[in-house]
């Protein structure tokens, strides 16, 4: 349902019900106009206003505010019209829904009676978001002084459809996205809020539910962005959180191929150390051959336990993750050098993969293997050489990888279009343009 929790809008400072019930006859307005611009147009006006409680930096604002109206423009839209021929007239009840979903409430009436317990300084809902900002700032005296005032606190649960509690904001991950930051000292506050009573497996409704805290820092780019995601998955696992709950890092996922589907190979790592068991995708992306092989039969056929999902997906992440053993061991038992994957959209190859990634050893491998260069995948019809040059524009550096990866695909017949050698990207770059006109002297 719309938004995920993370799209919510943030409450102004001083919430008003009255403002909001004013906010919601507007929308009924700008519906029954039967103009979509008009709607688009009050949804701007709405999220604009909002933009100061935002906490992202000044340049990705306005990409933002950009993405959240169009949100909430068409989910209005689709509410209160509902594709009618001719249009029904707009009811205020559709348009009070629109509103207390745009800031990740299941209901109007639990978006008001939020609205009413922030009113009130001493109320427990006033407590508890002054708790979730001051984890987000790290300000840990604060976060003492709040639990102490009121000791349950911190086996509360937001009224926020994520049900998230105090301990999951440490996460900076699965709640509202303007509180998704990480202080320096995340550790400490989870520890904080850890010996005060907080459950340290409890369970919040985000993607797809049964996410715990433990799952949720384990595959967030802010703790790892900030260098404390390992320090707050040693003190959640002090104090005796499951590496083994099927879903704990969301969507059903295990907890070690949720990290690696999130981007964050380290946590993955660290958690193999520290005992985290390890499934098919997990044990292929982060190369553990060892675990690998026990998938497999004494004569090398992969077991029925694995399923062809699996197997697309373990081959994505382990060409993705430059795990050549893993994808050695894979290919070896007879699994497609061309099957398609779906990592990245839909219909790539390994190849496709390994190149955007520069793996040069894994693209040397494929190819000695027979991998096409000519294959063009389903989402943006491009080849393996399209995905090393975007690649090497992503990675913002001339990586001497990048060319090697580039001067194989040109050797092994892949197509040089013209469109390439006249970006500004490749004009500006004169081991690529050599490695590109098949160049073999190319320094690497």
């Amino acid at each position: 349902m719309y938004p995920n929790p993370q799209d919510a809008l943030p409450l102004p400072s001083r919430p008003n019900l009255a403002q909001y019930k004013k906010l919601a006859k507007d929308l009924v307005k700008a519906g029954n106009s039967g103009d979509p611009a008009t709607v688009r147009a009050w949804a701007a006006r709405w999220v604009e206003r909002l933009v100061a409680h935002d906490g992202r930096e000044v340049a990705s604002r306005q990409q933002w505010i950009d993405r959240q109206v169009a949100q909430v423009a068409r989910f209005a839209l689709d509410r209160l019209l509902r594709g009618d021929a001719p249009p029904a007239p707009c009811a205020l009840a559709d348009a009070h829904f629109v509103i207390a979903r745009a800031h990740g409430f299941p209901s109007w009436p639990k978006f008001a009676s939020h609205l009413d317990s922030l009113s009130r300084a001493s109320s427990p809902v006033s407590a508890y978001e002054a708790a979730a900002d001051a984890i987000v700032c790290g300000d840990v005296m604060a976060v003492r002084q709040i639990l102490q005032d009121d000791p349950d606190l911190v086996r509360a649960r937001s009224m926020r459809e994520h049900d998230a509690t105090l301990l999951h904001y440490v996460s900076a991950n699965g709640v509202e996205g303007y509180r998704q930051k990480s202080p320096q000292n995340a550790a400490e506050i989870a520890r904080v809020l850890l010996d005060a009573g907080a459950e340290v497996d409890a369970e919040a409704n985000v993607y797809g539910g049964g996410s715990t805290a433990l799952g949720l820092v384990a595959t967030s780019s802010p703790p790892r962005d900030a260098g404390v995601q390992l320090h707050v998955i040693d003190v959640l696992l002090e104090y005796g959180a499951r590496m083994d709950r099927p879903g704990s890092a969301g969507n059903g996922s295990a907890l070690i191929r949720g990290c690696l589907a999130n981007g964050c190979p380290e946590a993955a790592q660290h958690l193999i150390a520290r005992g985290a068991p390890l499934d098919f995708v997990g044990a292929a992306g982060t190369g553990q051959v060892d675990a690998l092989r026990t998938f497999f039969t004494d004569r090398g056929v992969l077991k029925d336990v694995v399923t062809p999902a699996e197997i697309t997906e373990g081959l994505a992440m382990a060409a993705g993750y430059g795990r050549l053993d893993a994808v050695s061991l894979l290919l070896d038992t007879g699994i497609s050098v061309d099957r398609e994957l779906q990592l990245y959209g839909q219909g790539h190859t390994a190849l496709h993969i390994a190149s955007y990634h520069a793996h040069a050893d894994i693209v040397r491998s494929l190819l000695r293997r027979g991998a096409r260069v000519d294959v063009q995948d389903k989402t943006w019809g491009t080849p393996p050489l399209a995905w090393a040059l975007t690649g090497l524009k992503d990675a913002q550096a001339r990586e001497a990888r990048y060319y090697e990866t580039v001067r194989m695909l040109v050797a092994a017949g892949s197509e040089v279009k013209s469109d390439w050698l006249a970006s500004e990207q490749v004009r500006a770059d004169p081991r690529m343009r050599a490695a590109l006109a098949g160049d073999a002297s190319t320094p690497g």
